[in-house]
């Protein structure tokens, strides 16, 4: 078994990190595919289609801020923490914001409040313990290439976009034992993947690599600074072209 933790070469954990770094930066096409995730998700928990669930939580990116998070934990790293929290508490708001106006849209008749949704208000220790295996086995098939066909199956245990849904579905409805329960159980998915990728991380010894985090994150920070730059740009010649034009 400890052998899983230290065959990784120094080049292998360089490029874990600086992937699952790249992949928590909070870019205009990260928050997209919340908002696909969501959406789906919401639309799926409303006609109770399991199905339509699985395939949100397929696409859903909020996994790798919560590894980013547990990995600037371990490395004690305060900016890392801060920058991979503060990703995950904005997709967090505009995933309820999201899902409560998605679900005012949707008629009277089909919010109906079924198996999917009634499973996501109930908490309990079995969910953590899901929540804690799944995170353990995340954060293993991102530092190790061989494993990383398994992340799509991993996406789907850990579960994390429906409970969000239904927090903004219970908004909506004014009903809060499901916004309170979905919420609880939100918090013991997010705390059972971090422990579970603390301890990975840890037993990988990934703190050794705290210099190649914070370069990684200073790149891409860099990186999406003059994204925004250029979209600025090109919206600033949009409009004088068409002030021209008029």
């Amino acid at each position: 078994m400890i052998s899983i933790f230290n065959h990784l070469s120094q080049k292998d954990k360089r490029l874990a990190i600086e992937d699952l770094i790249h992949d928590s930066t909070p870019r205009p096409s990260f928050f997209a595919m919340v908002i696909l995730s969501v959406l789906m998700a919401t639309f799926g928990l409303l006609i109770d289609n399991a199905s339509v669930i699985i395939g949100s939580m397929l696409i859903a990116p909020i996994l790798s801020p919560i590894l980013s998070l547990s990995m600037g934990i371990v490395m004690s790293d305060s900016m890392l923490v801060a920058r991979s929290g503060w990703t995950l508490i904005k997709s967090l708001a505009v995933g309820v914001a999201l899902a409560t106006v998605a679900t005012l849209f949707v008629s009277a008749e089909s919010r109906t409040v079924g198996a999917e949704i009634l499973s996501r208000m109930q908490p309990s220790l079995v969910f953590f313990s899901i929540a804690f295996v799944s995170g353990f086995a995340a954060a293993l098939a991102r530092v190790n290439p061989d494993l990383s066909e398994t992340l799509p199956g991993i996406a789907i245990s850990v579960a994390l976009i429906p409970p969000l849904a239904v927090v903004g579905i219970g908004i909506a409805l004014l009903n809060w034992p499901m916004i309170s329960g979905a919420a609880m159980l939100m918090a013991v998915n997010v705390v059972g993947i971090v422990f579970a990728s603390m301890l990975v991380f840890s037993m990988m010894n990934l703190y050794v690599n705290r210099d190649v985090a914070v370069r990684a994150a200073q790149a891409e920070d860099r990186a999406l600074e003059r994204e925004k730059a250029r979209a600025e740009r090109e919206k600033a010649k949009a409009e004088s072209a068409t002030a021209k034009g008029a």
